[in-house]
């Protein structure tokens, strides 16, 4: 594939979480400094649900093409243009006067990003061949954690000096490079796929019939919630250690995303070189002492120094998994509608994840900090030993599942078979 692809897959990725991050991390400080209310606090974190409902528009997604001008590409080119204008726009309004305003625009970012990583999951999981989507989802994971990374801690260090207008200036410009990116982009006849079956109905029933799918989906919602426990409570714990919020920001989310950065491009060339199972069963085996490093600072305290070393080993010992995870989801999907299938798998997993940070602050007060860490890793540990019986969908050669796993070359020979069906 070409340099350019992969440039433009690792600019989408990583401007897509440029507006988001802003909200969630920036937007919620900035607000906080200038007196906003807790409830108005607790709305912002809120529009990160979005994400999760993703898939009830997916389909469409999948099904509307536009002719020559291309299928997600146009779809990019919407979405990505419409980030840059609502960032833009967002720019010209009083941070607590305008709320009102403000957070309708911030919905629709958060509405905008996640159609916009519908279709390039939609567009990778076409062009990237199989043993190419180790290192495609590496540059995914390590993207998000970018974008995260620009959009919230950086823009919250820089913003004294920028201002408000200033760094929305600088999130829309940023955002504009990947539109130009698309603009100039020919997007292959081999992805411009006539998408059938792009129902949620259809693509649920298909993981649920499929040999191992049942399996599959059992793993994809344990998975995230021994590390959602322990995330969950990593801030409040050092918050209580007496951690300023630009502090927490610096460590969490530009040293420990640094550390994710490098931890999912890692495993992309692992998984280029081992077996799906094998880089699965060790990444899922590794996050356990991941989980189990955040006792350090909840429970035995120590210096600021080793909290900071247990905060970086987190996201260490996290994103391995979540890299491997986001590969395998495109292992699994169909090539009829990728877009439905990748969003239905990651809607799933990111749903448990945050279920299992909301359920972390009510059994804290119940069983401590340090008992809702221990309740993690005991969970990662029973996700570890469940991976050992993973099998990869290229075993099952039989309706979808085989299709899942052809790659995209054979994509059109599949769906062939299938009309023939």
């Amino acid at each position: 594939m070409p340099r350019s692809t992969w440039l433009l897959l690792g600019s989408l990725y990583t401007t897509q979480f440029l507006g988001l991050g802003f909200l969630v991390v920036a937007l919620v400080a900035i607000m906080r400094d200038q007196g906003a209310t807790l409830d108005q606090v607790g709305m912002v974190y809120m529009l990160g649900m979005v994400w999760p409902f993703k898939v009830l528009w997916a389909p469409m997604i999948d099904k509307i093409r536009f002719g020559r001008y291309g299928h997600y590409r146009v779809w990019l080119l919407l979405m990505q243009g419409g980030l840059a204008l609502v960032l833009l726009a967002m720019g010209f309004l009083d941070v607590i006067g305008d709320f009102p305003i403000i957070y309708l625009l911030g919905a629709l970012i958060a509405f905008l990003s996640a159609s916009q990583d519908i279709a390039v999951d939609g567009l990778a999981c076409r062009l990237l061949s199989p043993d190419q989507r180790g290192m495609g989802n590496g540059i995914q994971i390590a993207g998000g954690l970018l974008g995260n990374m620009l959009g919230g801690g950086v823009v919250l260090l820089t913003y004294p000096w920028l201002g408000w207008q200033g760094s929305l200036l600088l999130l829309a410009a940023g955002t504009s490079v990947s539109f130009l990116q698309v603009l100039w982009y020919d997007e292959p006849a081999r992805a411009i796929v006539r998408a059938e079956g792009a129902t949620l109905f259809r693509c649920v029933a298909g993981f649920w019939t499929r040999a191992g799918g049942r399996y599959w989906l059992m793993l994809l919602m344990l998975n995230p919630i021994g590390c959602g426990l322990a995330y969950a409570v990593t801030i409040p714990v050092l918050v209580d250690r007496g951690w300023g919020m630009d502090r927490i920001g610096l460590m969490v989310n530009v040293f420990g995303s640094i550390a994710g950065i490098v931890a999912a491009f890692v495993t992309g060339s692992l998984l280029h070189r081992f077996s799906r199972r094998a880089v699965l069963v060790g990444a899922a085996f590794f996050q356990v002492p991941g989980i189990a490093v955040i006792l350090v600072p909840a429970v035995w305290g120590f210096g600021d120094g080793v909290a900071t070393l247990a905060v970086i080993l987190y996201f260490l010992c996290y994103n391995p998994a979540a890299t491997v995870l986001a590969t395998l989801m495109m292992d699994h999907a169909s090539p009829r509608r990728p877009a439905t299938d990748y969003t239905f798998q990651y809607s799933l997993n990111m749903g448990f994840a945050m279920g299992a940070m909301s359920l972390a602050a009510a059994l804290a007060q119940r069983i401590g900090y340090g008992g809702v860490v221990i309740l993690g890793a005991a969970v990662a540990v029973l996700v570890a030993l469940l991976s050992m019986g993973y099998r990869s969908p290229s075993s099952d050669r039989e309706g979808e599942g085989a299709a899942g796993s052809l790659g995209v070359a054979a994509a059109p020979m599949a769906l062939a078979r299938e009309k023939g069906a």
